[in-house]
């Protein structure tokens, strides 16, 4: 526990001075009540990878204090296995791309992986390590919403660490079946998940599964359904909708195709006005702040926020 608490102080150390934009989520009703839809926007964006940027590695600690300096995020990021059966945030299988190491995650140890460097989106080496899955899920607590993406840790084994550590409350899965949503609720029904529902007859069927709502952000898909029919079944359902804009409006940005973000805001609040209540983004530093920097917060949901 000490050699933990040494590694969380010093990844957050650099922006400590620095106010976050915080959830204050204490119980697993906490979060049900954040997601909930209310009607009122919802001043929030999900962070793909925690939201990488120059000097900021994807799936680390310190991109993700740098992501919540600017703006109230969701962090979505990707646990996978180690050779000795540790879990290790990382998004690819193999290591070169973002780190200094070579080869599969899988077949490195944790003291192994720990040797090795983050590399930024610029493809440099920083300072900072791989963190492992409770390293990042303690240090969530009191701060935002992880969504932990599946790679080759099952819906069921995330549950199980969830429940293990008590974060029903900030921790929600990215669940890519109907049959795992079912599993997971009956492994926790306290777990909240994220759960694909791109079209009005996939959200009749997950009506039937016996897994209420409240538990539920219906993810609608990266090219954002026209279906007014969809959003309005879901959100009857007091669920919100998310779309993700990291494969279209996003890269036009990271790709420098568009110099200034601003110019695409009537795209991305197309978006909102189509239905979408969250947007899951790669860049949700310039986009959370274009958005919601001077956004109120839903008055039945103030409580839930802060930036301290």
């Amino acid at each position: 526990m000490k050699h933990l608490a040494a590694l969380l102080l010093l990844a957050t150390t650099a922006l400590a001075a620095e106010p976050l934009h915080r959830l204050k989520l204490e119980t697993p009703q906490d979060l049900q009540a954040l997601l909930h839809y209310s009607g009122e926007p919802l001043p929030l964006v999900s962070a793909h990878r925690g939201g990488p940027a120059k000097d900021y590695p994807e799936n680390c600690i310190a991109t993700f204090e740098h992501t919540l300096a600017h703006t109230f995020s969701m962090l979505e990021i990707d646990p996978r296995r180690t050779k000795d059966g540790a879990i290790v945030v990382h998004h690819d299988a193999t290591l070169e791309r973002t780190t200094t190491g070579t080869g599969k995650v899988v077949d490195a140890t944790l003291a192994e992986l720990k040797q090795l460097r983050l590399k930024d989106t610029e493809g440099h080496a920083t300072e900072h390590q791989l963190p492992t899955l409770d390293e990042v899920i303690e240090w969530a607590r009191g701060k935002t919403v992880l969504v932990l993406d599946q790679k080759d840790v099952t819906a069921v084994e995330r549950a199980e660490i969830v429940t293990r550590l008590k974060a029903e409350a900030y921790v929600m899965l990215i669940v890519s079946s109907f049959k795992e949503v079912v599993a997971v609720h009956r492994v926790n029904p306290n777990i909240t998940m994220e759960v694909m529902i791109p079209t009005l007859a996939k959200a009749e069927e997950f009506d039937g599964l016996g897994v209420p709502w409240k538990n539920v952000v219906a993810f609608v898909g990266h090219v954002p359904p026209e279906d007014k029919a969809l959003y309005d079944y879901i959100h009857g359902k007091g669920a919100c909708t998310m779309i993700g804009t990291s494969r279209n409006l996003d890269r036009k940005v990271i790709q420098g195709e568009v110099k200034d973000i601003k110019l695409l805001e009537p795209e991305y609040r197309a978006f909102l006005n189509r239905g979408a209540d969250i947007i899951e983004t790669d860049i949700p530093v310039p986009l959370g702040t274009m958005l919601y920097g001077s956004a109120a917060v839903p008055k039945g949901k103030a409580g839930l926020f802060e930036k301290r």
